[in-house]
């Protein structure tokens, strides 16, 4: 049997397989930063272009270049007409994420540089990506409502831009702004699993849409993607609950977990939570939609007195909790709320792919090839004796 396994069956937690700049996670005291800078100032000053460029290029934009940078994704934001056509031709029933997975293929069909893998190449398709995963999601919207995909506004930012393609509604400037801080909050996350899954795959020098394809693909799973519409039925379900405390108390005494609250890593308060939390007041306010912000307060301070009496004195709301309601006002359906967490993050999936492929930080080999600790039948070094079928005898006993 193996004798390099030194650490088994951890999920690869707390292994360090790779150096990266792109971001930080203090889980102990709450702190998340993309380059550098921290997530409070780039959601209150910054924009998710000028976010994507930080992530992608590892400095903040001048004037000139993030101008540039926003030129390029309204040029990019034109899909091909044969993956509408493709789309049509779908069932409307179909999970938008599984839609979001076929598409980003059909994308690298489209696209000029796809046998170019240098790393300027690279960045000209990371900004393809970012710029049309979006348009792609908003068009299968509306073409499994029997509509037809909206013209993107140049006029308008990324964020804006999505809302617009989406509900056929140009929002205001202050919703478009939220938006835009929500992208900017989901952008990147460290080696998260989608984000390891885009570095391993890239590892073996496949381009970047089959990493992001392959991003896409860890983000559906449950256990990583999702937990907002969780979130968000949650609080539909209490419409009707007149003791919210009770209820809370009564879903932990039963084993269940009240959605949005903990998170694998952080220890404290998520600090995109506390952005999302007030976005949440303000936009309810604005809306006269505050019952979602208070439900979620209700439900936030029960868990969280009823977790203490547990012991469990560390688990705060996550970046879900309250983006769940915002997404909500925003009139992006439950179905969507994954989705519309791919098109922010694919900002940093690319950012790591480009990091992966080109990084000077890395100090470990080319391909990622980690080891399994074996724990099967095993019938000594020439292992099993084959017996043929008829000497096997029957499952059923007779």
């Amino acid at each position: 049997m193996s004798e390099s396994v030194k650490i088994k069956n951890t999920g690869l937690r707390g292994v360090a397989v790779a150096d990266t700049k792109i971001s930080y996670i203090d889980g102990e005291h709450g702190i998340l930063i993309y380059r550098g800078y921290g997530i409070e100032e780039l959601a209150d000053r910054s924009s998710f272009e000028e976010t994507a460029w930080l992530l992608l290029r590892g400095e903040l934009p001048d004037r000139e270049e993030l101008k540039a940078f926003k030129d390029q994704l309204i040029a990019a934001r034109e899909v091909p007409g044969f993956i509408w056509d493709c789309l049509r031709r779908l069932p409307a029933e179909a999970v938008p994420m599984d839609i979001l997975q076929m598409a980003v293929p059909l994308l690298a069909v489209a696209d000029p540089d796809l046998k170019d893998d240098s790393k300027e190449a690279n960045l000209r398709k990371a900004a393809r990506l970012i710029a049309r995963m979006p348009v792609v999601i908003a068009g299968w919207h509306r073409i499994r409502n029997g509509l037809e995909p909206l013209p993107h506004a140049p006029s308008l930012s990324h964020a804006a831009n999505f809302l617009w393609l989406l509900t056929g509604v140009k929002p205001d400037r202050e919703i478009g702004r939220d938006f835009d801080v929500c992208l900017v909050l989901h952008a990147d996350h460290t080696f998260n699993a989608s984000t390891f899954a885009c570095r391993e795959v890239v590892s073996t020098r496949a381009h970047i849409y089959a990493g992001i394809a392959a991003g896409v693909g860890a983000l559906s799973g449950s256990l990583h993607g999702g937990a907002n519409a969780a979130v968000m039925e949650m609080l539909m379900k209490l419409e009707t609950e007149e003791d919210i405390p009770g209820w809370v108390r009564r879903q932990l005494e039963q084993g269940q977990r009240i959605m949005g609250i903990g998170h694998a890593v952080y220890k404290t308060t998520d600090p995109r939570a506390r952005v999302l939390k007030d976005m949440s007041r303000r936009l309810g306010e604005k809306l006269g939609q505050t019952k979602w912000y208070e439900r979620s307060v209700c439900v936030e301070e029960a868990a969280l007195g009823e977790l203490a009496k547990r012991g469990k004195t560390t688990l705060r709301p996550n970046v879900d909790f309250y983006s769940a309601s915002v997404y909500h006002m925003m009139e992006i359906p439950q179905d969507l709320m994954t989705p519309v967490f791919a098109i922010s993050r694919a900002a940093g999936w690319c950012s790591h792919i480009v990091e992966e492929k080109f990084g000077e930080a890395q100090e470990k080999p080319a391909l990622y090839r980690p080891d399994s600790e074996y724990v099967g039948n095993y019938c000594g070094p020439m292992g099993c004796s084959y017996s043929e079928i008829e000497a096997r005898g029957s499952s059923s006993g007779g």
